[in-house]
């Protein structure tokens, strides 16, 4: 399967962008979707995110997925053929959420300050949304037999191009210098961390509240080490 690159516009990925195997459902063979399929297809991606959560790809059903949503199973299938196809918009989903941050990342703006928010912003998605994160990660760590394609497409051509920038904030003196892949590999380390291991995280702190602490720390360590001296 061919490469897709990522749209000249930068503007937000859509499922329809993305380079992943799914039949085609009667909703999307329309030309347009309205206001109630859209809502009704965020409602099935809802509640197939808590499905998948709970039991894993293999333990989920459609009709648990059709009586989460409140609909029957007839009507999940108007938008989704196969439980492979929901469970990869799900995925893509999380995959659209996770890339927004780096894709906000401004080459014309200040590098500290440009590090500072994308670590933020990124730790924000790790409280808001950590069951998307699981569930990517779990793919993830099966191989991602599934998102494969878009690992090696969209994913690495906005890493790429992010890394070029960060490489020229190197290259004028304005950051340390580091590897720039590895860096981003380092934040995302440290932020989806909070996300993946949730109850962990608030076992041992005693508290889910702890975006300020977490960012002030990554701060001190990322943005106090990227500083030129």
């Amino acid at each position: 399967m061919p490469q897709e690159k990522i749209r000249e516009d930068r503007g937000p990925m859509t499922l329809t962008d993305l380079p992943l195997r799914h039949e085609t459902p009667p909703a999307r063979r329309t030309r347009k979707r309205t206001r109630i399929q859209a809502e009704n297809e965020a409602r099935i991606l809802d509640a197939a995110l808590a499905v998948f959560s709970a039991t894993g790809y293999r333990g989920a059903t459609l009709a648990e997925v059709a009586e989460r949503a409140g609909m029957t199973k007839p009507n999940l299938l108007y938008y989704f053929r196969r439980k492979e196809d929901i469970y990869l918009a799900v995925l893509t989903r999380t995959l659209e959420h996770w890339l927004a941050p780096l894709r906000d990342l401004n080459a014309d703006g200040e590098p500290v300050e440009e590090i500072r928010a994308y670590i933020r912003r990124k730790l924000q998605l790790a409280r808001d949304f950590p069951k998307e994160s699981q569930l990517f990660a779990n793919e993830v760590l099966h191989g991602a037999p599934n998102l494969m394609p878009v690992l090696r497409g969209p994913l690495k051509d906005q890493v790429d191009e992010k890394a070029a920038v960060i490489r020229g904030w190197i290259a004028d003196g304005r950051l340390t210098p580091v590897d720039p892949h590895h860096l981003i590999f380092m934040i995302w380390a440290t932020t989806q961390h909070y996300a993946d291991f949730a109850p962990q995280v608030g076992a041992v702190l005693g508290s889910n509240d702890w975006l300020d602490e977490a960012a002030a720390t990554l701060d001190a360590i990322f943005v106090g080490g990227l500083t030129p001296r």
